[in-house]
């Protein structure tokens, strides 16, 4: 039987006490030391962290733009097979954000599973169900599709009404929980910086993961985004949240120190995550 993604995310909540997902978004230009400004150090820098912090993370999620911006796709493929070898219990999401019709979604299906073997990555579901279909092709593979966004500009089109009366981001979530996940893969991005659309999300939504950037460095409220998105029924949890940080993490420091920094950002956020976890299931009680 396929260990699902869903799956890997529940047990490493539950080994690592996490509700918090690494980001992986190396700038150079920020590295410590003598590796400022060195994209050679991709790798070394990203698994330094990954190495500083596997054991307080539900996953892991590398962002392909920042590697494919540096000429370091080779150095993806190294740190992929580092995150299976340091931290096969951490499921890896990876962060493409792709969109595109069938023929090639299914070459960007295969770069995101067969290349990179990543337990999950992110779609963007405008261009409708033939655009997912391919990926599904992956039993047991995370489709995590954009929903309601931390960008500031995601209101533009998400928050539109359609002629239903509902919201763009409140239909893509229903199709999400309904008609298209007849294979049980997909889950939904929705920002920290939108604390009441990830409770909407979470209503229409009851059974999907959620992905939840912004936390951090862009301003996300880790305890609303839990409150609004995390549930529990029968004593374990209904579905996951994945709260992701980022730059906050990474750049906790730019000395030598700067792994062990990043482990004590790593080590408060998750800290800030699980008490806003027991308010919300006191609260559930």
């Amino acid at each position: 039987m396929v260990r699902t993604f869903v799956d890997k995310l529940l047990a490493a909540e539950a080994v690592h006490d996490s509700l918090l997902c690494v980001g992986l978004d190396p700038e150079p230009a920020k590295f410590p030391g003598a590796w400022q400004h060195d994209p050679a150090r991709i790798f070394d820098f990203c698994a330094t962290i990954v190495d500083a912090t596997r054991d307080l993370v539900l996953a892991f999620k590398p962002q392909i733009a920042y590697f494919a911006a540096n000429r370091a796709e080779d150095q993806l493929e190294r740190l992929m097979a580092h995150l299976r070898k340091a931290a096969p219990d951490v499921p890896v999401i990876l962060d493409a954000k792709r969109g595109d019709i069938g023929s090639t979604a299914e070459q960007y299906a295969r770069e995101a599973f067969e290349r990179y073997q990543a337990d999950a990555v992110t779609l963007s579901p405008f261009l409708g169900f033939d655009s997912i279909e391919p990926y599904m092709k992956y039993d047991g593979k995370g489709l995590i599709l954009l929903c309601r966004t931390s960008n500031l500009g995601g209101a533009d089109l998400q928050a539109q009404a359609l002629r239903s009366g509902e919201l763009l981001y409140e239909h893509i979530a229903r199709l999400a929980q309904g008609e298209w996940n007849h294979t049980g893969q997909l889950g939904l991005v929705v920002g920290a910086t939108a604390a009441a659309e990830i409770a909407r999300v979470r209503e229409l939504a009851p059974a999907l993961p959620l992905l939840i950037p912004g936390v951090g460095a862009q301003g996300g409220d880790a305890e609303a985004a839990v409150h609004a998105g995390w549930r529990q029924r029968d004593g374990a949890t209904s579905a996951p949240v994945i709260v992701n940080s980022s730059r906050a993490v990474l750049y906790a420091s730019r000395g030598n120190e700067f792994a062990a920094a990043a482990r004590q950002v790593a080590l408060d956020t998750r800290s800030l995550l699980n008490a806003a976890r027991r308010a919300r299931a006191s609260a559930a009680s």
